[in-house]
């Protein structure tokens, strides 16, 4: 038995997927193509079924991967659909409706967000003038799931059938649509969520407050991730857990290079610990808790639209800045969410800007540490000088590669005050993603990198690289260890940094060459799975070359005025 659960991007379908399956889901690509879909089983009186979560679309027209995707199983005989219509953009959701009905299939109809609107919907009257069964939900919340569960089961049970009414619907029939949305919702004036979110994508006052809301996440990262690293988090490690940890091994350990090891210069007991949780951590925890903040209160597609004149120069749309913002978490997942754009040489050029001048937020922590306690100046020029690289990049592949664009045109959610218990939840489980994704990579490649060390390879490689490293780079012969090291993960390039007395002009050299060098290993992984091994080996020389140049020529221009 399967179910396809069909509706626009921001409806709320994730969340009404996972009231209906809980934690059996499964994530997978659909066959032939890079777009994934969810689905999962649930059951309702013992009665087992397939809910396959269809990717977001607004409309059946095929122009698409995820509209082709959607055509194609809603053309695979499930035993029925529950379509997602939202409460807000009810007009819209009905058109998608109407193309659903079309496909002869029994269809339940759910109106979620209902919450959010200051009026009423004629349930009763939607559902007759359709044929349909019609429920409304809020669905974060849980209301009307039970009703939903009990259609379910009508569904399976075949007392379901597909609607008998005919609508040939398209745009040109547009009055049609308009006319049975207009009869069955009855709207009051506009509320402060319609009359603040207008404000936000108007370029006044929507610029001065994008660059407050901007400057005010860049503090809250900083302070917040600053604090947790400062008072709790270094002297719990440095006077508790360390002192321990040292005087333990050198209890039972005696060989010397063994020792060096597990707590010398590069002690992998030591920097695992440190670097990771004492240095990274305070700043992931910082940056997703603000990450998550701005994409609970609707505030993120806002932002896309602001900037779409922006990147018209870039011959891109403003809504590719919502893959570049996910970047500054984790390069991984925001080259993923690329496949939402339409055309492949859009995807290379946001995908580029992404490997070439957004840290992850690994890399934004280890910066953070390395430059905020010598001057929190260098910490904002070095995010200016990223925002100048990510446009300036983005102009010139634009023009190499000349992309189709397509104009940022986008539901835009509504305002909202987040939930604070979904919040926590959300925040917690990119939490624990970190954890396993990122702070497991980081110690097994600290483990290696011990070894390495202490058996004179890394000198070895340093030695080789020296006349780059000093003398074009100016930086000391050791800093050659971090770039070595950065290969395999970004934020390695920054933190042995910490332990070395540098310039300010130095600290700012080698913080640019951390911020454009190499992708990681995974990014690299990414980027041949996505766009082919050519591509993933042009970007990787591309950002070793430019790395290199830029950092050179900062060092050179540096030492003559100072």
């Amino acid at each position: 038995m399967r179910i396809l659960l069909v509706g626009p991007p921001n409806v709320g379908k994730s969340a009404l997927f996972n009231r209906l399956t809980g934690l059996n889901v499964d994530v997978a690509n659909y066959p032939g193509t890079t777009v994934e879909y969810k689905k999962g089983f649930a059951q309702v009186d013992g009665i087992k079924y397939e809910l396959i979560d269809v990717p977001g679309t607004y409309t059946l027209e095929s122009v698409n991967e995820a509209e082709k995707i959607a055509l194609e199983m809603l053309s695979s005989s499930p035993n029925g659909v529950i379509c997602v219509l939202d409460a807000k953009n009810l007009e819209n959701s009905i058109y998608l409706l109407l193309k659903v009905i079309e496909k002869n299939l029994p269809t339940i109809a759910v109106i979620n967000r209902v919450d959010l609107i200051d009026g009423t919907i004629d349930k009763l009257g939607l559902s007759e003038e359709l044929e349909i069964h019609i429920i409304e939900t809020v669905a974060i919340e849980g209301k009307g799931i039970p009703e939903l569960k009990q259609k379910i089961k009508e569904l399976l049970n075949d007392e379901i059938t597909p609607s008998k009414k005919k609508y040939n619907a398209n745009w040109k029939n547009a009055e049609e649509i308009e006319k049975i949305a207009s009869k069955n919702i009855n709207t009051k004036n506009e509320n402060w969520r319609d009359k603040w979110g207008n404000l936000l994508v108007k370029p006044l006052p929507g610029i001065p407050l994008a660059i407050l809301v901007m400057v005010l996440t860049f503090s809250f990262v900083v302070g917040v991730g600053l604090a947790l690293r400062r008072f709790i988090l270094l002297p719990l490690l440095m006077n508790l857990i360390f002192p321990q940890i040292i005087r333990i091994v050198e209890m039972f350990i005696v060989n010397q290079t063994l020792l060096n090891i597990l707590i010398g210069e590069y002690g992998f007991l030591i920097k695992s610990i440190e670097w990771p949780i004492g240095l990274v951590m305070p700043y992931i925890f910082s940056f997703y808790t603000a990450l998550s903040i701005l994409e609970d209160s609707g505030y993120l597609p806002r932002l896309a639209v602001l900037v779409d004149g922006i990147f018209k120069k870039m011959k891109l749309s403003g809504s590719h800045i919502i893959p570049i913002m996910l970047g500054y978490g984790c390069a991984v997942p925001a080259i993923m969410s690329t496949r939402t754009i339409d055309h492949k040489k859009s995807r290379i050029i946001v995908s580029s800007m992404i490997c070439l001048g957004v840290p992850c937020i690994a890399q934004s922590g280890a910066f953070i540490a390395l430059l905020a306690e010598h001057s929190i100046t260098l910490v904002a020029s070095l995010l200016i000088f990223s925002l100048f690289i990510v446009f300036i990049s983005g102009i010139i592949m634009g023009k190499l590669l000349k992309p189709i664009r397509t104009p940022t045109i986008q539901e835009v959610p509504d305002l909202l005050i987040p939930d604070f218990k979904i919040l926590g939840k959300k925040i917690w489980i990119r939490l624990k993603n970190a954890l396993y994704n990122e702070v497991f990579a980081m110690v097994l490649i600290i483990g290696v990198a011990s070894v390495l060390y202490e058996t004179g390879v890394l000198i070895y490689i340093g030695k080789a690289l020296e006349p780059l490293v000093i003398g074009w780079l100016g930086l000391p012969s050791e800093a050659s260890t971090p770039l070595i090291l950065g290969i395999f993960r970004r934020e390695l390039t920054v933190l042995p940094l910490l332990d070395m007395d540098l310039t300010t002009l130095q600290l700012f050299v080698a913080a640019i060459i951390a911020l454009l060098y190499v992708p990681c290993v995974a990014v690299l992984g990414i980027l041949g799975k996505e766009f082919g091994s050519r591509i993933s080996l042009i970007i990787l020389f591309m950002t070793i070359t430019i790395s290199f140049l830029i950092g050179g020529i900062v060092s050179q221009i540096g030492m003559i005025f100072l």
